[in-house]
């Protein structure tokens, strides 16, 4: 049985079926929108990579949105190559924004949703800071980054199928002369981080506190 969100934002498609968590200690420092890999290969909200990046934003203290893209789960509409998940990826920053007034919101996203959340925001004056995960260089263009002047973290794997190591080293490098730029690479990961969830949550956890205090 496909598990169900907790939340549903009206969109102009219908909803965005949605999980909401807040830390289990303590006051919110912030806000963070996570999104998941690609539909069409089965991505959703509920996917190993994007929950453990939802829990480790938790642990920093943060409130953690979580969304379905259109057309998976519960989210109605159907999928749209990436041109209709972007007016998604806005909806959810319209959710943290209008519920949680004046907190800084953070954007991490995994491959696909990288993609989309990542071009989102770097423009969104409301993204206070980005997170990609399995950035896929070798799947789409990400030349966009280039205007990014907003904090970055890049976490990626030594042997990610989708985006060659040393390519994604080079983009950090030329990046870095714009913005602050982290990239974490995790030793034999791939895109995945199959045997390699914890450090990837570990990783980002500490770039949330530092981030937040």
């Amino acid at each position: 049985m496909y598990p169900a969100g907790n939340l549903f934002i009206p969109v102009g498609h219908g909803q965005l079926e949605a999980i909401l968590k807040e830390p289990r200690q303590g006051p919110s420092k912030g806000v963070a929108l996570v999104l998941h890999p690609h539909p069409l290969g089965g991505g959703t909200m509920h996917n190993k990579v994007v929950f453990r990046a939802a829990a480790a934003l938790n642990d920093a203290s943060l409130t953690v949105l979580r969304i379905n893209f259109r057309g998976v789960g519960q989210s109605t509409g159907t999928h749209d190559e990436g041109r209709g998940e972007l007016d998604d990826v806005r909806a959810g920053l319209d959710y943290l924004s209008s519920h949680y007034p004046g907190q800084r919101i953070t954007l991490c996203g995994f491959s696909f949703g990288a993609r989309v959340g990542l071009e989102v925001g770097i423009h969104d004056p409301r993204v206070a800071f980005l997170i990609g995960i399995g950035t896929p260089l070798e799947k789409y263009d990400f030349d966009f980054l280039r205007a990014c002047r907003k904090p970055l973290l890049l976490v990626h794997g030594e042997n990610d199928e989708f985006g060659d190591v040393e390519d994604v080293r080079k983009l950090a490098a030329e990046l870095e002369k714009n913005t602050t730029v982290r990239l974490v690479v995790v030793p034999g990961a791939g895109h995945f981080f199959d045997d390699s969830l914890n450090e990837l949550k570990r990783v980002i956890t500490e770039w949330a506190m530092e981030h937040y205090g």
